[in-house]
């Protein structure tokens, strides 16, 4: 199918590629791990638990990291290409470099295809697990941990004080407890020398108390009587029941979802949902209003104005208008009476107007967002497309084909890349511009460049070759 130059030029993709890849995920986690290890560290979480989250969280990061691995590997593949001077065989030889391109651009089409199935079925469950997962972690309390010098309240209905703790032996010294009351324990105060904790499972805490007093305050027979019983001991043990400590998961299908944990079928009933709704408004609008009447602002019967044949009698004109139909009217009470009707009716119109805007307004904003996210499932895996017809002419054209050059060149093309993808989610988001091009701009952009600069290096074909008056 492919010949020779081709299959090697293809296999010099193979090693930049997955070097790039595994780079840029080993960044993506190392940042991930600095943004929320304050939310993992202290809670005493099992190994398997945060193992969990991170496998849960890497799926994003491969969205990521293969489109910038392609224009890297393209980069560095074709600029040794160049470098070595097998370009100028090629051309030499009468073949066209833009053949070169055919075998990186099917690779293209397949990892498209593959990351957009990714983004839209593994990527949503993935990031429902990991929402899932940080709510549990984020209702955890925190391990049993005593600390020299500072109150620990986390462990419901006592506090406990520490002087200080002998790390070799794990020994408490100057050891205080206060313990709140209930309906099975009296409200204390207890102190001791020294004492030191034993733990027979993770569910179960013994505290072994020595040579120290406590004071208990027993509830008298009315409410404002209360008589303290002091006593001292040689050795107190105490229990604590740990399983509040514990961590438990939650079920995640119980949980809603948002629209980064929907699939993009999923996104796009809600949107027809949302979309059936302002039709919805706008009849209900229209009812409410009288517009689907013949006569709008209708009012009911005992509401109308009756121009009975006293009222011809009074021929007082207190008010000079230029509507006919104020004209029309007998007396200035039936005029009154009109003007107020149309005031009523203006206000309830206003009224009915700002509803309507309101509910569709906040529906315009949730459909954008949802959008929104079915594009940039769809654009950012079709970036392994553009990146391949960017960064093959690019190149070519420095003959650079070291590391340096390609991260250089592909830290700034990536910079303007996700800008342009963050800010225009944002306009998006805001409805300053459609979701179609907050998210596939960027990519017509590019690919554009990109098959500017594949006719430059491919044909006699120059852009500005085209803006040059004929002498």
């Amino acid at each position: 199918m492919f010949n020779q130059v081709q299959t090697d030029l293809f296999r010099k993709h193979i090693g930049p590629f997955l070097f790039c890849f595994f780079t840029v995920m080993f960044l993506l986690l190392m940042q991930f791990l600095i943004l929320h290890v304050d939310k993992l560290v202290g809670k005493g979480l099992p190994f398997l638990i945060v193992s969990e989250l991170i496998l849960s969280n890497l799926a994003y990061m491969v969205v990521l990291a293969v489109p910038m691995a392609v224009l890297v590997s393209t980069l560095i593949a074709f600029g040794k290409f160049s470098e070595w001077n097998e370009l100028t065989a090629i051309r030499a030889a009468g073949i066209n470099p833009i053949k070169l391109m055919a075998p990186i651009i099917l690779a293209g089409v397949v990892l498209f295809g593959l990351m957009g199935y990714f983004s839209n079925y593994v990527l949503p469950e993935s990031n429902h697990k990991a929402r899932s997962l940080f709510l549990d972690i984020r209702m955890q309390k925190p391990a049993f941990d005593l600390q020299p010098g500072i109150f620990y309240e986390d462990l419901d209905g006592y506090t406990f004080l520490i002087n200080d703790i002998d790390s070799e032996t794990d020994s408490l010294y100057d050891v205080r407890v206060f313990q709140d009351a209930t309906d099975n324990r009296k409200e204390a105060y207890i102190n001791a020398e020294r004492g030191w904790l034993e733990s027979p499972d993770q569910y179960t805490l013994s505290l072994f108390l020595y040579n120290g007093s406590s004071l208990r305050f027993i509830p008298g027979e009315r409410r404002d009587e209360q008589t303290l019983e002091r006593s001292n001991f040689s050795t107190y043990r105490m229990s604590f029941d740990l399983t509040d400590l514990s961590f438990s998961r939650s079920n995640p299908e119980q949980r809603s979802r948002n629209d980064r944990t929907m699939s993009a079928q999923a996104m796009l009933a809600v949107v027809d949902t949302l979309r059936t709704e302002q039709q919805r408004e706008i009849q209900k609008f229209k009812r409410n209003t009288g517009q689907d009447q013949q006569i709008p602002f209708h009012s009911e019967a005992g509401g109308s104005v009756n121009l009975i044949k006293g009222d011809l009698q009074d021929t007082l004109q207190i008010y000079q208008s230029d509507l006919i139909a104020l004209k029309e009217l007998p007396n200035p009470s039936a005029k009154i009476s009109s003007i107020n009707q149309a005031i009523n009716s203006i206000d309830r119109y206003n009224s009915e107007l700002d509803n309507l805007k309101s509910n569709v307004s906040w529906r315009d904003f949730r459909q954008a967002e949802f959008l929104v996210e079915v594009h940039k499932k769809f654009s950012i895996p079709f970036a392994c497309i553009v990146f391949v017809f960017l960064g093959a002419p690019i190149g070519m054209l420095t003959r650079k084909g070291n590391l340096g050059v390609a991260a250089l060149i592909s830290g700034g093309l990536l910079t303007v890349y996700f800008i342009a993808i963050i800010q225009g989610e944002k306009l998006a988001d805001r409805l300053i511009i459609s979701p179609f091009w907050g998210m596939w701009g960027i990519n017509i952009f590019f690919l554009a460049v990109g098959i500017i600069l594949t006719l430059h290096v491919s044909t006699s074909i120059r852009i500005t070759n085209l803006f040059r008056s004929d002498e």
